[in-house]
């Protein structure tokens, strides 16, 4: 254990919404996971599910964007929360250096590291399974009740889970929905498959505002879904666990002629929620 710092108490989950905006989570109204604390609106370092993930790996949770603030003091002070979400004291930025990552540093407080991921550009082969114990693509992308089968507690020792949620993301479908019954848009499906291809990419001004509302909407129902799986998962976790939830970044569903996130600067992309707390 690093010299300095106290043994943490806590198990700690950070369970990501992927391509989850904030408004699309208020909008849902979720009850459940409001008992954790209340819903910030913050912003992600990044527009895309890959690099947002490493930066959260990295300690940096979405920010607050404060004005008349050094970055270096921000990081600082966000930083600090970490005693508060391990039940421990002590730790601080520096306290990273020099591998800059969270779960190997957990590994030597003593955790248990875990990540359960359902989007493949997360897939164990990445970069972003350094220092976990185990590292495993679901299944299916959109199965949180899944993943949820699959967290443990072994009284021992803390563990920490990254938990990255693919409902949110589009096609937004839930576990029970026949593929044939997703909504389809030209040039989204199939991304990796296509990266290689001549084929021009799809325009905005392909997409009609009745279908990108019904995508919305689609997003909104599986926050709600969420909400009520998030029940079961507050019943069931131990009283020492600290929980945080965000996304990853957020969702274009036409604004400004936009639709998606990643190659995109809009501030609906960087634009997240962000709740944390013990449950119990």
């Amino acid at each position: 254990m690093s010299s300095g710092l106290e043994r943490p108490r806590n198990n700690y989950l950070l369970i990501v919404f992927d391509s989850c905006r904030y408004d699309t989570f208020l909008a849902a109204r979720p009850r459940h996971m409001k008992k954790l604390g209340r819903v910030e609106r913050r912003w992600s370092y990044a527009s895309w599910t890959a690099p947002s993930h490493y930066n959260l790996l990295m300690g940096l949770m979405p920010h607050l964007s404060p004005k008349r603030v050094y970055a270096s003091e921000y990081y600082k002070t966000d930083f600090l929360k970490f005693n508060q979400r391990l039940g421990s004291s002590g730790i601080e930025f520096k306290s990273l250096v020099p591998g800059l990552y969270l779960p190997p540093f957990l590994q030597q407080l003593g955790y248990r590291t875990h990540a359960r991921v359902s989007l493949p550009v997360l897939n164990p082969h990445t970069i972003l399974n350094c220092g976990f114990d185990t590292y495993k693509l679901m299944p299916q992308h959109n199965d949180f009740s899944a993943i949820l089968g699959e967290v443990k507690f072994p009284g021992d020792r803390p563990s920490f889970y990254l938990l990255n949620v693919g409902e949110t993301h589009y096609p937004y479908a839930l576990a029970g929905e026949p593929p044939d019954l997703w909504p389809k848009l030209s040039g989204v499906h199939g991304v990796f498959k296509h990266l290689d291809s001549k084929t021009p990419a799809a325009k905005t001004r392909q997409f009609r505002p009745a279908k990108l509302e019904e995508l919305r909407q689609r997003q909104i129902a599986a926050v709600r879904f969420l909400d009520g799986a998030m029940e079961q998962l507050f019943d069931t976790v131990p009283a020492n666990t600290y929980i945080t939830i965000t996304s990853d970044h957020g969702e274009l569903f036409g604004e400004e002629g936009y639709f998606g996130h990643g190659p995109i600067q809009h501030p609906k992309v960087l634009e997240v929620p962000f709740v944390e707390g013990k449950i119990r």
